[in-house]
């Protein structure tokens, strides 16, 4: 079941493949109701000043039969605790797009309280335009006993709106836990500079280490066991006289004078350090230039992920996203040597995380489900979603998605392939996907104008039906492009058929410059590498 991506809905997703309580920990950044639209940002490897963009999804939200149907799933889900929070929500909000964004996500809690173990722990991120709502449902569905702790991260310095209220800049997390024995493991920060220089001032010669002396007394007074004479010194004691002894001649104990009470020697580089406090300042966002920044609109850094998977679940325990986005809690989780399922409603998202884990981890193996993986799928997937498919079929090619939902600026065009023919000069394919029973003659013109309008030299037609005679001679007539790296020439427009692609065949350039339809995740040096799927 587990190192498994999921293309679907995660409520879906969730009633029929994930068994209940099978999973440790659950973190869900999901869309936080800000009315917002956000687009995957690809960078083009030509140079060109402007970058591609794709809308990822819509973050805004409204009642409708939708919304009314997953408010009534609640009602039938027998967690009536979880229906009179919800349903008291109604009263006071009316059926609103923030009542709307709630419904949706209250039956999805419930089923994420299902798939807990006793001991596992959720992780809900979210903003304060509805935190304080998530809060109210979080304690209607796990019990307002469970609650565990909220997180402030400052995930930004201080912006926007400062001359009417104070400038926002940070997220929420809100963590609840499924039953008081949850996992937890202690984390901790590095002391700051200037306690280190109060504390730790002193410097061993030898080595360089920092350290301070430390009270070797024990506050109880009446201990005649530890009451003994130690350097010329006799007071109670912290520890027997044998392990003082040791300690001595370990170099842990020593006398500043003669005379005077011995001390231990206490390392800074053997400190935990201060315990992580419930406000995070020191994990900044993924600023523009950001190594690890992958274009994703909503990509939350990986240091944030790995902390909160370190400190709430073990290794080769199960950790679940179901609004998985770029990956990075599934990132985190295969480098902390968890097993892990990512859900997402996007085939984008799940193209870009398979790239990701592929390129940080090479060589790792896991399933993608939901996907299509024979025609009757891939044409049922084109029933349902043409943009879906498109963006399915454009990943089948390794070609950058381009155009979006917005026709008509694209001019036909649904990918691009970069290419190097000469090993140096980067060019581009164009892409054009038909998931319809009906493609013409007209199609093949409309691509071969956007070649020669783009100054493409060669265009990739995919198509579910199959193609005419008309249309592969139209095609052919295009003429063939020639590659001097090579010594050979190639159509400049290419037919491929669904089921050529599922028989293998890819289209004939030269030179592809694979991965650039996203930025290549950097590799990881686990140094452990559980075992795999």
């Amino acid at each position: 079941m587990t190192n498994r991506l999921y293309y679907g809905d995660n409520l879906d997703v969730l009633r029929e493949h994930v068994p209940s309580e099978s999973v440790d920990l659950v973190y869900l950044d999901p869309p936080f109701n800000s009315n917002a639209n956000y687009n995957i940002l690809f960078k083009s490897p030509t140079g060109s000043s402007s970058d591609a963009q794709i809308e990822a999804f819509e973050d805004t939200w409204h009642w409708n039969d939708v919304a009314e149907d997953a408010f009534d799933q609640v009602a039938r889900s027998g967690n009536t605790k979880a229906f009179d929070l919800l349903n008291a929500m109604r009263g006071f909000l009316g059926e609103n797009d923030m009542m709307a964004y709630l419904s949706m996500m209250a039956i999805r809690l419930i089923e994420l309280h299902r798939v807990l173990k006793p001991t596992g722990s959720l992780y809900l991120h979210c903003d304060p335009t509805a935190s304080h709502y998530l809060k109210l449902l979080l304690d209607g569905v796990f019990g307002a006993d469970k609650f565990f702790n909220e997180i402030i991260w400052n995930r930004t310095a201080a912006k926007g709106h400062a001359f009417t209220r104070f400038a926002s800049s940070h997220d929420v997390i809100l963590v609840t836990r499924k039953d008081s024995g949850a996992t937890w493991n202690s984390q901790y920060i590095g002391h700051s500079d200037a306690y280190i220089r109060s504390h730790y001032s002193n410097v061993e010669p030898e080595t360089g280490r920092r350290y301070q002396l430390d009270n070797l007394l024990n506050p109880n007074k009446d201990r005649p066991n530890l009451t003994y004479e130690f350097l010329g010194v006799t007071r109670v004691w912290r520890w027997t006289k044998d392990r003082m002894q040791k300690a001595y001649e370990d170099g842990l104990v020593i006398q500043p004078s003669p005379g005077a009470v011995p001390r231990l020697k206490r390392y800074l580089d053997e400190q935990e350090g201060v315990p992580l406090g419930d406000v995070w300042t020191d994990i900044p966002p993924l600023n523009s230039q950001a190594q690890e920044r992958l274009g994703y609109p909503t990509q939350k850094p990986l240091a944030l992920l790995e902390r909160i998977i370190a400190a709430s679940s073990n290794e080769g325990d199960v950790v679940l996203d179901p609004f998985c986005g770029c990956g990075t809690a599934v990132h985190a989780a295969q480098k902390l040597g968890r097993q892990w399922i990512g859900i997402d409603i996007t085939h984008l998202a799940i193209s870009l995380i398979e790239k990701r884990m592929k390129a940080a981890f090479p060589g790792i193996a896991f399933t993608v489900e939901g996907t299509p993986k024979d025609l009757a799928s891939a044409e049922d997937l084109a029933r349902r979603d043409k943009y879906q498919f498109q963006w399915w079929a454009v990943s089948m090619v390794d070609a950058m998605p381009f155009g979006g939902k917005k026709k008509g600026a694209d001019g036909g065009i649904d990918g691009i392939i970069y290419f190097k023919p000469d090993g140096k000069k980067t060019e581009k394919a164009l892409v054009s996907v038909k998931g319809g029973d009906n493609v013409g003659v007209q199609m093949i013109r409309d691509l071969h104008s956007a070649m020669e309008r783009e100054k493409s030299p060669i265009g990739v037609f995919i198509t579910k039906a199959m193609p005419s005679g008309p249309m592969e001679k139209e095609a052919a007539a295009v003429g063939r492009f020639h590659s001097e790296a090579t010594g050979k020439s190639y159509p400049r427009l290419q037919i491929l058929t669904l089921a050529e692609l599922f028989q293998g065949k890819r289209p004939d350039i030269p030179w592809v410059d694979a991965g650039a339809a996203f930025k290549r995740a950097a590799r990881e040096d686990t140094g452990q590498q559980p075992s795999l799927l």
